[in-house]
């Protein structure tokens, strides 16, 4: 049944207050706890040849499908189960090259409980993470990973608040603590996270965006620049690529370069894009990142840049595509 407050002078700041106070205490215990039994646990997993399977009750569960995810994301492979669906079919998702990281605050979760005497005769490795060593899980566990905390936050002693906190915690250390130990980069890290900000930033390359053939905006060397300026209309990126038969770069001719011819006062009818284009011009590498062309970009104050083997034009790409792309 719902109670409805009913003191208007309640102090929730207070309340708030206290119970930060009371996980940051439990937190500052969680130090003890880093020990020779956390480096086990570390060398065990490091060495396993399947993948890491979290199980776990309840709010162990929700903590456990978090830790599952921060391993698979840093570089150790890792789902989670649930432990009741595990006794009906599930557990088929376990291997003998698994480990098994089970987690109960009491360590006597009857559903994790049930699953051992299979997992023991599998010979699957078991890491039980709970308060009490004594627990039947603690004696059951291959090795037991402590996390005990001197209270919850919930006055009641009921809620897991202070204990689900350290267990989160316990789980980031390891995944960070394997993370160093691989040498785990953030290159490595984007390829699991592909679909977001940093994936974009670390994958996506030039070529994956650029334009090519009939779509990158390109005239020959004997174009008028009249030719130039309709090939900078039809394909609408501001500039055009000078290059001979083969597709080698002589210039390049971009909005402000027009700009600078109407106040030299050239004739643009009659004038050869040869005569007023900038030779060379700014150009990346094919397998440059697109951050890193889009900074060059930036720095250089440009809308467009060349993709380029040496002198061979391979592509364009415009602050345009960044935008579509994510980059930006």
């Amino acid at each position: 049944m719902a109670h409805i407050v009913t003191d208007t002078d309640f102090d929730f700041i207070k309340a708030g207050k206290a119970v930060l106070q009371t996980e940051r205490e439990g937190l500052e215990q969680l130090d003890q706890y880093i020990n020779e039994d956390f480096s086990q646990v570390c060398t065990l997993i490091s060495r396993c040849h399947g993948k890491v399977v979290v199980m776990g009750m309840g709010k162990s569960g929700h903590i456990g499908k978090k830790i599952a995810a921060t391993f698979a994301s840093t570089g150790t492979p890792a789902f989670f189960v649930h432990p009741g669906e595990a006794s009906h079919g599930d557990l088929g998702m376990v291997s003998t090259s698994d480990v098994v990281i089970a987690i109960s605050n009491s360590g006597e979760s009857a559903e994790i409980l049930a699953l051992i005497p299979v997992l023991k005769r599998q010979h699957v490795s078991l890491i039980c993470m709970t308060s009490r060593p004594d627990s039947a899980m603690g004696r059951a566990a291959d090795i037991h990973l402590c996390v005990k905390v001197p209270q919850e936050a919930c006055p009641l002693g009921l809620a897991p608040t202070s204990s689900t906190t350290a267990t989160l915690v316990m789980g980031d250390a390891l995944a960070v603590a394997l993370l160093k130990a691989r040498g785990f980069t953030a290159e490595d890290f984007a390829l699991s996270h592909p679909g977001g900000a940093l994936g974009r930033k670390l994958l996506l390359r030039v070529d994956d965006i650029m334009h090519s053939g009939s779509e990158m905006p390109h005239v020959g060397n004997d174009a008028s620049l009249r030719d130039a300026l309709l090939e900078i209309t039809r394909k609408n990126m501001g500039m055009t690529v000078i290059c001979d038969d083969q597709m080698n770069i002589a210039g390049i001719f971009t909005d402000g370069d027009l700009r600078r011819v109407f106040d030299m006062g050239i004739d643009i009818q009659h004038a050869s894009i040869a005569s007023v284009m900038t030779r060379g011009g700014i150009r990346v590498r094919p397998n440059t990142l697109a951050v890193d062309a889009l900074n060059l970009m930036q720095n250089k104050n440009i809308t467009s840049v060349m993709v380029a083997d040496g002198d061979h034009l391979l592509g364009v790409v415009h602050m345009h595509d960044m935008l579509r792309a994510g980059v930006v």
